[in-house]
């Protein structure tokens, strides 16, 4: 080998050492895509928890939906219950129903009536409480 083959051949070799060695240090692509990813990791995680946060609130509506299903059942098992018995049928007397909590409100011609009223809501499933707000007003 000559010495122009010998300069040649310690050129490639000296471009190749530093192009070894550029490859060590991080260079523009590698911070852009460290970048990238560190963008990508942060909005995933905002879409997790945005996707979180959507789903609690929807948990939430079901929750108040059921709710009033359930109350709306309520209300109905009692007025049922009421008209169905005959001293009651013919009076006057409201129902709502909130939580679970029956409110009876109106009119009856005695105590016993009013009693009966209650004891009805009170024996339908789901209700909690009752509320007895029925005035008396005996008949003429």
């Amino acid at each position: 080998m000559n010495m122009l083959d010998n300069l040649k051949l310690i050129g490639v070799s000296a471009l190749l050492f530093v192009g070894l060695a550029a490859c060590d240090r991080p260079g523009p692509a590698e911070s852009a895509g460290k970048k990238l990813d560190q963008a990508f990791d942060q909005a995933g995680n905002k879409i997790a928890d945005t996707a979180d946060k959507a789903a609690d609130k929807l948990v939430e509506q079901g929750d108040k939906a059921d709710v009033g299903i359930k109350d709306a059942e309520i209300t109905a098992k009692v007025k049922a219950a009421i008209f169905a018995e005959p001293g009651l049928k013919t009076l006057q007397i409201s129902v709502d129903t909130i939580k679970g909590v029956v409110t009876l409100s109106g009119s009856v011609d005695t105590q016993q009536n009013s009693d009966t009223a209650r004891a009805l809501a009170g024996a339908v499933s789901g209700v909690h409480e009752v509320n007895n707000r029925l005035v008396i007003k005996p008949g003429k």
